[in-house]
C-alpha cells in the first residue's frame, strides 16, 4: 500500500514591492562573505536581531507608500534581497546571483506544524519567483519531505501550555525545543527558523541558543519580513557552514602538518662519536613529507646504520610507501639483517604494499664498523655517496657492483661492497633530487660530478653539518633558477 506523502505546493507569488529590500542590501554582502561567517551574519543589520517582528517591520512600513516596481525586477536569491538593478560602485562586492547557490527553478522550504490554516504560504514577497512549499504536520512527516533541496525550515512553536517551563523535561517527546533538536539533527546543512509568538520572547531566544538562525513573532509577520527573515537565514546558514569547513579545514592540515612532522625519522646514535646532519625538501607544496626517506640507527654492536631511499613519484601514497620502507628497515636492522638478505626482504614489503605494480625505490644503505674506519655499501638503483676527507677533494664511492631499485626485478641480488674511510671523514648520501636540478636556463643538469665540485668548494669554505647542506641545496636551487620540483633528501655523517 502506497504511504500518503504530505501535502507540498509551489507557489508563484506576485511581487509586493518594499524599500525594506534595499535597506537591508548594502549589509547583507557581508554575511554571505566574510571569512568571519557566523560573528558577521549576526550583525548584518537591525533587521536580524530580537525577532524580525520589529526593525524589520518598521523599514517595510517606510516603503508602503512607495511605487511598485515592475514584475522583471532583478531579485537575487543570495544577498541580493530585491535589489533593482542598482549601481554599485566599481570594485564593490556584488551581492549573489540567483544562479549563486540555490537551482534556477527557486527555493524549496519546509513548513512544519499542525495548522492547518495556516496563513504563512500566503505572506510572500519573492518577486513572482517560484518558492516550492512544503508542509509537514510532524517529524515523520517532515523527514519524508526532507531531501538535498530544501534550503530553508520554518517549524512553527506551538503555545506553551502552561508558564512553568522551568519544570518542563526538555527531552519529552511534547517539548517544541526537543522538536527543534530534530530537526536540527535531521537537517544539519539547512537554515531553521522557528515561530512563536510575542508574549513567548523567552522561548524565541533558547530556540536561537540551541541552534536556529532566528525567530519570528506570528502577530508581526507580513510577506517582507517573511521573505526577508527566510533569505538572511539561508544565508546566514551558508557563511556559517563555510565558516565552518574552512575551521575543520585549517584543523585538518595542522593534524596532517603534526602526523607528518610524527613521521619524520628521529635517529638513534646513542653512543657513537659520530655526528648527523639532515635536510628534507618536499616537492609537494605545502608538503611536509615526501617520497624521499632516510634513517639511521646504532645496533648494541657499536655499528652505525644509515640508509636513504626514494619511492618514484610525488604524491602522499609515496610518501606513506616511503614511511613504511623506512620503518622496516629500522625494525630489520635491528634484527640483524644486513646487506642482501635486508634489501631482498624490503622488496618483499614494497610489492605488498604498493598501490601499483609498476611503483618502485632506489635505496642506499651502510653500516659502519664500531671503530668508524670501514664500512659495508650496497646499492638499489641509487646514487653513490659523496665521501670527503680532510685535504681531498669529495669522491663518489665506487658503484659499479650495485643491483636493480627494490620493485623491478623479482629475484634481483644487491652485493655488499667494503669500502675504506680512513680516520677522519665525511659521508654524504642524497636523492637524485640534489643532481637533477638543472644549470642556467639550458637543459644541462648538474649532476654528480656538479654536486662533488659544489660540495667541495663550500667545505673548502669551512661549512659543515647542517649549514654545509644548507648551503648545498641553496646553491643547487639557486642553479636550478627556482625550486627544485623533486623531493630532495641529504643525509650527513662526520667522524673527526
Amino acid at each position: 500500500m502506497p504511504v500518503p506523502v504530505p501535502h507540498q505546493r509551489t507557489a508563484v507569488l506576485p511581487q509586493q514591492a518594499s524599500a525594506a529590500d534595499d535597506a537591508c542590501a548594502d549589509a547583507a554582502p557581508a554575511a554571505a562573505v566574510s571569512a568571519e561567517g557566523n560573528a558577521a551574519a549576526r550583525g548584518v543589520s537591525a533587521c536580524a536581531t530580537g525577532g524580525w517582528g520589529t526593525s524589520a517591520r518598521a523599514a517595510a512600513d517606510q516603503g508602503e507608500s512607495a511605487p511598485a516596481e515592475p514584475a522583471t525586477a532583478l531579485v537575487q536569491y543570495g544577498l541580493g534581497m530585491g535589489s533593482r538593478d542598482r549601481q554599485e560602485p566599481q570594485g564593490a562586492m556584488q551581492p549573489f546571483s540567483a544562479n549563486h547557490g540555490f537551482p534556477d527553478q527557486g527555493l524549496t522550504l519546509l513548513l512544519i506544524g499542525e495548522d492547518p490554516n495556516s496563513p504563512i504560504p500566503d505572506m510572500w514577497d519573492w518577486s513572482g519567483r517560484k518558492v516550492r512549499l512544503r508542509t509537514a504536520r510532524n517529524l515523520t512527516e517532515a523527514e519524508r519531505l526532507l531531501t538535498d533541496d530544501v534550503h530553508c525550515i520554518l517549524l512553527d512553536l506551538a503555545p506553551p501550555e502552561h508558564d512553568e517551563r522551568d519544570t518542563a523535561d526538555e527531552g519529552r517527546p511534547g517539548d517544541e525545543l526537543h522538536m527543534l533538536r530534530e530537526v536540527l539533527r535531521l537537517a544539519p546543512a539547512q537554515a531553521v527558523l522557528v515561530l512563536t509568538s510575542e508574549t513567548d520572547a523567552e522561548r524565541a531566544a533558547d530556540a536561537v541558543r540551541v541552534g536556529a538562525q532566528d525567530y519570528l513573532f506570528r502577530d508581526e509577520l507580513d510577506g517582507a519580513v517573511l521573505s526577508r527573515a527566510v533569505r538572511y537565514a539561508v544565508e546566514r546558514k551558508r557563511a556559517d557552514l563555510a565558516q565552518r569547513q574552512l575551521t575543520e579545514s585549517r584543523m585538518l592540515a595542522q593534524e596532517n602538518a603534526r602526523l607528518e612532522r610524527g613521521l619524520l625519522p628521529t635517529p638513534l646514535l646513542d653512543g657513537s662519536d659520530l655526528r648527523f646532519a639532515a635536510c628534507y625538501r618536499p616537492g609537494r607544496s605545502r608538503a611536509l613529507l615526501g617520497g624521499d626517506f632516510y634513517d639511521t640507527v646504532r645496533t648494541p654492536d657499536g655499528t652505525v646504520h644509515a640508509m636513504i631511499g626514494d619511492v618514484c613519484g610525488h604524491g602522499p601514497d609515496e610518501a606513506a610507501l616511503g614511511v613504511e620502507l623506512r620503518i622496516a628497515w629500522r625494525a630489520l636492522t635491528f634484527a640483524g639483517l644486513c646487506g642482501d638478505e635486508l634489501l631482498s626482504t624490503l622488496q618483499k614489503v614494497l610489492e605488498h604494499e604498493r598501490a601499483d605494480d609498476e611503483i618502485f625505490a632506489t635505496l642506499c644503505t651502510v653500516d659502519i664498523s664500531p671503530d668508524g674506519r670501514r664500512a659495508g655499501l650496497c646499492l638499489a638503483g641509487h646514487p653513490a655517496p659523496l665521501l670527503a676527507r680532510a685535504g681531498r677533494t669529495p669522491r663518489l664511492l665506487p658503484y659499479e657492483f650495485g643491483g636493480p631499485a627494490l620493485g623491478l626485478l623479482p629475484n634481483a641480488r644487491w652485493p655488499r661492497r667494503q669500502v675504506e674511510l680512513g680516520g677522519s671523514w665525511s659521508l654524504m648520501m642524497y636523492t637524485d633530487g640534489l643532481i637533477e636540478g638543472r644549470i642556467g636556463q639550458g637543459n644541462q643538469r648538474l649532476g654528480q660530478e656538479g654536486m662533488a665540485e659544489l660540495v667541495g668548494r663550500q667545505m673548502a669554505a669551512g661549512l659543515r653539518g647542517e649549514e654545509l647542506l644548507e648551503a648545498s641545496v641553496k646553491e643547487v636551487r639557486d642553479l636550478n633558477g627556482g625550486e627544485l620540483t623533486d623531493d630532495v633528501a641529504v643525509l650527513l655523517l662526520d667522524r673527526r
